[in-house]
């Protein structure tokens, strides 16, 4: 009868996720109960809860997020922007990246364990699946050399279905935040024919997160992963990590009975049951000290936890720590790396803010005719204008268009008032004649836009050329 593979145990300079020889070796982290894992499934549940309902909750008669890129408009939480504000977006990535370093900084990798995408969607739904298909951890590890027979072929196939149809809800709703989810749902209705670019879409990437999900799983965080590689660098003595307190620990062993007349073997108080590493899902022995391979996912304290309340010793054998504080050194707070990083962290989200708020709810230029700069004809000089409007607003808008400038001058605009809809656009003619004698030229007039809905008004500066005349 074949029997299960036998778990080798974790080196620091191997991968847990390889054999010596190269080959892939599956991971199969062990159910764990505690604080942690609790609060991490609330934080799953509440995150894919948000993916969830971005597309589906209306603010200003509009997705919460709804990223228009065949037709540049965006729709966020209420605002809308157009292809020329994607240069605001350099804001929002600066402000991401300075508060990864600064969470990193401050407690490691905290982001990676309890809120990375790759991390939520596998520890909140795939695992899950896996678990009510094939059992705990003991097992998944029988199955792994069992043969294939009806019983186990039809669990694989409901897993794999249930994979197969999970990974196709996660890319429906991540095309909806592209389509809307009414415009989701009429191309469902239709057809793939209809939209063919949005169904092959939709089937990579529900190939590509099936692929990921089911088979490649961490190595995705320990392998491919960038900031996976780059964290250890932002990293110091004072920063919060999942470590083993070895001082407390060491030497480990496991729990014996002595007769009354024989002394105690030394011993720590870890009774190296090595829960810790069937409950890791990088598969490291958080013993053998702070390894870049660690979410800091908090599963093996978790399991630590229960084992100490088992032998009756204190909780936080394994914790979150800082290296200085397991070490017995007292821990900095702040220090100029962690000062720095929050520095530009804040500076970066201040000019986030700044933008926004500075942004107005309509786009007015004005633009000079192409060819001649102005026109003399007879006793006239002309300029002619255009002014582009494009609406902001998530609803329709109505512009009116005045000018202030010289009482000589005589200003032609056809249509003074624009009613335009949301992210529309309309090109006004405008049209400037000053007299040549008498008057000054050039000279500089102002077009004032003002949006009736908001009140908002933007005034822009033009220069009126044309010949030197008698008056200047």
């Amino acid at each position: 009868m074949a029997t299960a593979p036998q778990q080798e145990g974790p080196r620091i300079d191997q991968l847990a996720s390889i054999h010596a020889d190269g080959s892939r070796r599956a991971l199969h982290p062990a159910d764990v109960k505690g604080r942690y894992i609790n609060r991490r499934r609330w934080a799953f549940a509440v995150l894919i809860a948000i993916y969830v309902a971005l597309p589906l909750i209306e603010v200003g008669g509009h997705p919460a997020v709804h990223l228009d890129v065949a037709a540049r408009r965006f729709y966020l939480f209420g605002a809308t922007y157009n292809a020329q504000d994607f240069w605001r977006v350099l804001f929002l990535l600066t402000a991401a990246g300075f508060g990864l370093l600064f969470v990193t900084a401050w407690v490691g990798r905290a982001w990676c364990g309890w809120a990375c995408p790759q991390t939520v969607f596998l520890e909140g739904i795939y695992r899950p699946l896996e678990r009510l298909f094939d059992g705990p951890r003991e097992r998944r590890l029988k199955l792994e050399g069992a043969p294939w027979t009806p019983g186990r072929v039809a669990r694989a196939a409901g897993k794999h279905g249930a994979y197969v149809g999970v990974s196709l809800l996660i890319a429906h709703a991540a095309l909806s935040l592209f389509v809307s989810a009414g415009g989701l749902v009429s191309m469902v209705a239709a057809g793939p024919a209809t939209a063919p670019v949005a169904f092959t879409w939709a089937m990579a990437v529900t190939g590509a997160l099936y692929f990921n999900f089911t088979w490649f799983r961490e190595q995705l965080c320990v392998v491919v992963c960038p900031y996976g590689r780059l964290q250890s660098a932002m990293h110091d003595g004072d920063s919060i990590i999942i470590g083993y307190d070895a001082r407390r620990g060491e030497p480990r062993g496991r729990m014996v009975k002595v007769k009354p007349q024989e002394a105690a073997p030394p011993r720590g108080d870890c009774v190296d049951c090595r829960k810790c590493v069937f409950a890791c899902p990088t598969g490291i022995d958080i013993r053998n000290g702070l390894q870049m391979e660690c979410l800091s996912c908090a599963q093996c304290i978790d399991a630590c936890d229960e084992v100490m309340d088992r032998v009756g010793r204190p909780r936080g054998l394994i914790r979150y720590d800082s290296l200085n504080g397991l070490a017995g050194k007292p821990r900095r707070m702040w220090r100029p790396r962690l000062a720095l990083y929050g520095a530009l962290f804040l500076f970066s989200v201040g000019g986030l803010v700044w933008n926004v708020i500075q942004r107005v709810p309509f786009e007015a230029n004005l633009l000079r005719f192409q060819g001649m700069p102005y026109v003399v004809d007879g006793g006239q000089v002309r300029n002619q204008f255009e002014l582009h409007l494009v609406n902001k607003n998530p609803k329709e808008s109505t512009f009116t268009l005045s000018v202030e400038g010289p009482t000589a001058a005589q200003v032609v605009i056809p249509q003074r008032e624009v009613r335009l809809a949301s992210l529309e656009n309309f090109r006004v003619p405008l049209f400037v004649t000053m007299p040549r004698e008498g008057n000054v030229i050039p000279f500089t007039f102002v077009v004032v836009v003002q949006d009736t809905a908001s009140g908002e008004t933007k005034r822009i500066e033009a220069r009126f050329l044309g010949p030197a005349s008698s008056g200047g």
